[in-house]
């Protein structure tokens, strides 16, 4: 009898402890450090003509910040983009938003775009990603003190000043460093 309490409490044990890892180890993000998926991610920048024309003045972000909706209104108001007059020739013009398009959150859906689109009303096209709800929600508890109030971040559209890892696509909270604070832990 003892035996049998014994085996059942061992082989108990064992479940218990390969769920938990096996949990654990699922939910990590990076590939870097596990086998699953990197879907803490949004798909790296891949247009050089993008990233040259766009990441000359602020960070090139990832299309599937936003729906194909806002980059085709986005593209279609260059002359007045955010206060500034960011005009392309057509060509170029025409070549950033087929890609802007093909790659947006609603075409090229991944585990991070879908949450985005879900803090986005159908109807909405919005512009300013650091504006998202989903954004505002991700940033909550940090002090505005660390991002606005911090010279060495300005606000929340400087992903580059926190997420180490911006330009690959890695937006993880593991990879938050902010300037003059250190890592952040939630």
């Amino acid at each position: 009898m003892n035996r049998k309490i014994f085996t059942g409490a061992a082989v108990m044990a064992t479940c218990v402890a390969l769920s938990v890892s096996t949990i654990a180890f699922a939910d990590r993000d990076d590939d870097k450090r596990g086998i699953f998926k990197h879907t803490g991610t949004l798909p790296a920048v891949t247009s050089k003509l993008y990233a040259a024309e766009c990441g000359a003045c602020h960070f090139a972000y990832q299309p599937g910040w936003l729906p194909a909706r806002s980059w085709q209104k986005m593209m279609g108001e260059l002359d007045q983009h955010f206060g500034e007059n960011a005009e392309l020739d057509q060509e170029s013009r025409q070549a950033i938003t087929r890609y802007l398009v093909a790659e947006a959150a609603d075409v090229k859906p991944n585990r991070k775009s879908r949450k985005i689109l879900r803090s986005i009303n159908k109807d909405e096209a919005p512009l300013r990603i650091s504006t998202l709800r989903y954004i505002a929600k991700k940033h909550d508890e940090i002090p505005a003190r660390l991002i606005a109030g911090n010279a060495r971040v300005g606000s929340a559209a400087n992903c580059l000043a926190c997420h180490t890892e911006a330009s690959t696509g890695y937006f993880d909270d593991d990879g938050v460093i902010i300037p003059g604070y250190g890592r952040w832990e939630d």
